[in-house]
């Protein structure tokens, strides 16, 4: 085990300089467009909006998403991927800028979350196994147990008080990706980046998780 830690602290050359690099990176762009979208959602709702409605509509929005990937309707599906995700940053403008963050929103866009992610995934892996092209079916595997784990570390580090934020593949990210996979049908070399670099997310929280709880 001690030579598995020695091992992924080698490849991933993590230092606690890069994590907290990384931090300062996503609190300086994570909520740059609060405001201006928070103007626009203004304009069309006042102060009247509800969080959990933008979280349950991201949702539908990747339900329709898989739908029309399994119709092969990829621009289609690829829009309302994007939507999805536009839906998914609405919900914390709206939660944040109107002081609507409660314990019952998060752990429902939490779990709306998981269930979208894997949700498109499948409908990858059903289109792989209609098209008969057992390799693609593992891939999309492999990326939906990255995709899986990278949320559940990071649950089970702050349930030991470990904040763990960090890694180069969260949702967001993940997102973007499976857009212009989508959009653009280069959905293989899309599963491939996102197989290593979940992975990879996972290993380094996995290193990350482990410094802290020794320190």
């Amino acid at each position: 085990m001690t030579f598995l830690i020695k091992m992924l602290c080698s490849l991933s050359k993590i230092s606690h300089q890069d994590v907290a690099f990384q931090k300062m990176i996503g609190s300086k762009i994570g909520h740059r467009l609060d405001p201006y979208l928070h103007y626009v959602l203004k304009k069309i709702l006042g102060e009247h909006g509800n969080p959990n409605y933008f979280t349950l509509m991201g949702f539908f929005a990747t339900l329709v998403a898989s739908l029309l990937l399994l119709k092969e309707l990829w621009v289609f599906a690829g829009l309302a991927i994007i939507l999805s995700g536009l839906f998914d940053l609405f919900d914390g403008v709206v939660a944040r800028k109107l002081g609507k963050v409660t314990a019952f929103g998060s752990f429902l866009d939490s779990i709306l979350d998981r269930y979208s992610d894997l949700l498109f995934l499948l409908a990858l892996l059903i289109h792989y196994l209609k098209k008969e092209e057992p390799g693609l079916v593992i891939l999309t595997s492999f990326v939906s147990m990255g995709t899986v784990l990278i949320p559940y570390i990071r649950a089970k580090a702050e349930a030991l008080q470990v904040p763990c934020n960090i890694g180069f593949m969260e949702r967001a990210e993940r997102i973007i990706l499976l857009s212009i996979g989508t959009l653009f049908q280069w959905m293989e070399p899309i599963l491939w980046i996102l197989a290593i670099l979940t992975h990879f997310t996972v290993l380094h929280r996995i290193y990350y998780v482990w410094k802290k709880l020794r320190s």
